[in-house]
């Protein structure tokens, strides 16, 4: 057969994944992917995604990528997780209904563990009440089923965190007074990011394709509003993507006109040469997956802890920082490119967890 008919299988192999299973109940419409990539560290942990996708090819690759990202998140931000994500294919706007979340939460109990989800693109707290019905194996939970509820407000926290790290890389201080901030995608954490940012002596301009999203910022908050196809064109200090995957191209990167990018968007870089370009347009490239990790971090609190610990948590996502100046330290010491830098670093935890784990611990008779 032709190398198109082994898509997902090479796709697998190239970047060693361990598990795609394929979801599918007629009787409430369900039609979803789950991505396990990497069990190494721990059991796989990664959002559940509802979006309307072009051919069952694209979703899958999405879960894969994104279940990869996971991966290298919780390598990054030192949790003992993997990476995983599901993704379910239809209109979160039309499609929703109780019965298609507690399928997908049969399917999840199926899994014995070795996968948890949580709130992703196209889903919500009560979603996730819809699948724990069924299964434990879900993260992201309202306060009143012992989660953390939304996360949104800490990952903003952990982007901001990684902006001051790079204006100190940039400005000889963290401190963002009197930065010009363009914040793309005013979505649950684009909107946290403006609010954080609003008290922080910025000059904030805001994007989305959303004109309702964008005037209910505008009513909030004293912002500018850039048009999305002249985002990349104006100059700025920082640039924040915050909404979907790949806006870092070929075409954008020629455009755009900051000293830094730092936002929680997944998979900014459309592709690895993306990454040299950006190096070499003399940018500082925050990785997304170190900078997003706020909101997992502190939803992921009460699975090491029983419980969940507002403080304890946040104390956790402020850390964001110090990774942050990690990647920048080894990316100066290697002369490599930052997401380069942020890879080896979650490899190097991977590769040496995994030898520590070889030792046996008991022994079955």
């Amino acid at each position: 057969m032709p190398d198109e008919d082994w898509k997902i299988t090479n796709y697998a192999r190239k970047y060693d994944f361990e598990n795609v299973i394929f979801c599918n109940d007629n009787a409430t419409g369900l039609k979803a992917i789950i991505a396990i990539h990497d069990t190494t560290l721990g059991p796989a942990a990664g959002g559940c995604r509802m979006w309307t996708y072009p051919t069952e090819w694209d979703a899958t690759e999405d879960a894969m990528r994104l279940a990869r990202g996971m991966t290298y998140k919780y390598a990054a931000a030192g949790l003992n997780l993997g990476g995983g994500k599901t993704v379910i294919i239809g209109d979160p706007k039309r499609d929703k209904s109780e019965s298609l979340f507690r399928a997908l939460g049969r399917f999840l109990e199926r899994s014995g563990g070795i996968y948890l989800t949580g709130e992703d693109v196209g889903t919500t707290l009560r979603d996730m009440e819809y699948i724990a019905n069924e299964t434990h194996y879900v993260i992201t939970l309202p306060k009143s089923f012992g989660g953390a509820g939304p996360i949104a407000g800490a990952t903003a926290y952990g982007v901001i965190q990684g902006m001051q790290a790079a204006s100190l890389k940039n400005y000889k201080t963290e401190s963002l007074d009197g930065l010009t901030v363009v914040v793309q995608g005013l979505g649950v954490v684009g909107f946290e990011v403006v609010t954080q940012l609003s008290s922080l002596g910025v000059k904030l301009i805001v994007s989305d394709i959303d004109n309702e999203k964008v005037r209910a910022v505008q009513d909030k908050f004293e912002v500018d509003i850039v048009s999305p196809e002249q985002v990349y064109d104006i100059p700025m200090d920082v640039f924040s993507p915050c909404a979907l995957g790949g806006i870092l191209n070929e075409d954008t990167l020629k455009r755009l006109k900051c000293k830094i990018v730092a936002g929680s968007a997944n998979n900014q870089l459309k592709t690895e040469e993306d990454g040299y370009a950006i190096e070499k347009k003399r940018i500082t490239y925050v990785p997304d997956y170190v900078l997003n990790a706020g909101g997992t971090i502190y939803d992921t609190d009460r699975i090491f802890h029983g419980s969940h610990n507002h403080e304890r948590a946040m104390e956790k996502v402020s850390r964001i920082k110090e990774n942050v100046r990690k990647v920048f330290e080894l990316s100066e010491a290697d002369r490599i490119p930052t997401f380069l830098a942020a890879d080896r670093l979650a490899e190097k935890r991977i590769f040496e967890v995994g030898n520590a784990k070889k030792i046996r611990t008991h022994v079955n008779l």
